[in-house]
């Protein structure tokens, strides 16, 4: 006897609404409802807007499979696509980031224009600069009032200078950029408020690249001008190019420097590892335990099925919408053993972080450098750091699609 694989409808009578609420009581891990997605096995659907279904992949195989399936696409105009915004407004609130929001061919050609700035040769000679920032950085943050926001006086400026350097961005626009890099990523800003954002940015993009295509100078921008005067790029797509980098090169990493701050003053033992230790693969295992145990893309990765995809005893049909979510991907206990314990020394580097197959993040290798760098930089240079607040009194990003802090007030 052939059994029928299963579809949502079958699944469960009883279908979860998604996004469960994080929890201010476990503010560093998924909710208890999001946990209790993966009690339904690797796949499970959930009830999202307008009481569509798509499927919620909650084990780490699986999503390692699908993340790498063609079948799977990631532009969010397709019907069946799992908006993170109410679907009804989802237009108004549309915001174009590049090759992000594409499939492959047009994605990999314009991928390919940016990709190789980021290359782990090109970013590791880049170590020295984000080494003095981050001690310029510290020597500021020490000279100045206590107590401090250490979001503001070190972990948002120093990923925002370096992404500004490599893009050609004048660092004095900062404000501006991320002001509006703050409303696209918001989760309860309206939906006019993030197009607007949006066009203020891909304005400020456009010209800087028409300045650029007149005086180019030693930097990413102007080498998408040479594939505009090639005929291979528009000034358009170069722009709305350096929306996507200058938002992901800054946004992501400055949350993870904060958060990460906070997670390792509540493990001072975890802390001391990383303060204490001349050895770098320490610290690279430290900061790849710290993107497992974190996972700040907490609403997951969302894709439409193209075809029917049968996977874990289910079968995805063509126009379902998936959210691949790696938050709990990386605490599945088949791959990390104990995975709610923080372990630095632990192998993490199968964690999906950074998402896998052809959509994995471009810039991770800067954002590993950057965080490799700043983390014992800042334990080494000021041992005695600590929070000023309790967790129940810091302001978490519980409003936000990237996770992280509004603030976190330090003093030593």
């Amino acid at each position: 006897m052939t059994s029928t694989p299963a579809t949502p409808e079958a699944v469960s009578p009883e279908i979860p609404d998604f996004p469960p609420p994080r929890s201010s009581e476990c503010p560093f891990a998924p909710s208890p409802e999001m946990r209790a997605l993966s009690a339904h096995g690797p796949l499970t659907p959930v009830r999202s807007w307008g009481g569509s279904t798509p499927w919620a992949v909650t084990g780490h195989a699986e999503q390692k499979a699908l993340l790498s399936d063609a079948r799977l696409s990631v532009e969010f105009t397709r019907p069946g696509f799992p908006s993170p915004v109410d679907p009804a407004h989802a237009h108004a609130g549309s915001t174009d980031l590049s090759f992000v929001g594409m499939d492959d061919p047009e994605h990999a050609r314009l991928r390919r224009m940016v990709s190789g700035a980021f290359t782990i040769k090109r970013v590791e000679a880049m170590r020295p600069r984000v080494q003095k920032m981050a001690d310029d950085f510290v020597d500021a943050l020490l000279d100045g009032p206590k107590p401090a926001d250490l979001v503001q006086s070190l972990a948002l400026p120093i990923p925002s200078l370096v992404i500004s350097e490599m893009l050609g961005v004048p660092y004095e626009d900062h404000e501006f950029f991320q002001t509006n890099s703050k409303a696209i990523v918001s989760a309860v800003a309206t939906p006019q408020e993030r197009q607007a954002a949006h066009t203020n940015l891909a304005a400020y993009l456009d010209e800087l690249v028409g300045r650029k295509l007149v005086e180019p100078g030693d930097d990413l921008l102007s080498s998408l001008c040479v594939r505009i005067e090639s005929g291979e790029l528009t000034r358009r797509q170069a722009a709305t190019m350096g929306v996507l980098l200058l938002l992901g090169g800054h946004e992501t990493t400055a949350n993870m420097i904060s958060l990460g701050t906070l997670l390792l003053l509540q493990h001072p033992g975890q802390l001391a590892l990383i303060r204490d230790t001349d050895d770098p693969a320490v610290v690279r295992d430290a900061v790849e335990e710290l993107l497992r145990y974190l996972s700040i893309v907490h609403l997951g990765r969302r894709r439409t099925a193209l075809e029917d995809i049968e996977i874990a005893g289910h079968t995805i049909r063509a126009g379902d919408g998936v959210i691949l979510l790696g938050e709990l991907a990386n605490r599945d206990p088949s791959v990390f053993p104990e995975p709610d314990r923080l372990d630095i020394t632990r192998d993490a580097r199968q964690h999906q972080a950074f998402g896998a197959g052809s959509h994995h993040c471009v810039g991770q290798p800067l954002a590993r450098m950057e965080l490799q760098v700043i983390y014992p930089t800042l334990f080494r240079r000021i041992p005695t750091l600590r929070a000023v607040e309790g967790l129940d009194a810091i302001p978490f990003k519980y409003d936000a699609v990237i996770y992280g802090l509004h603030a976190l007030p330090v003093t030593w």
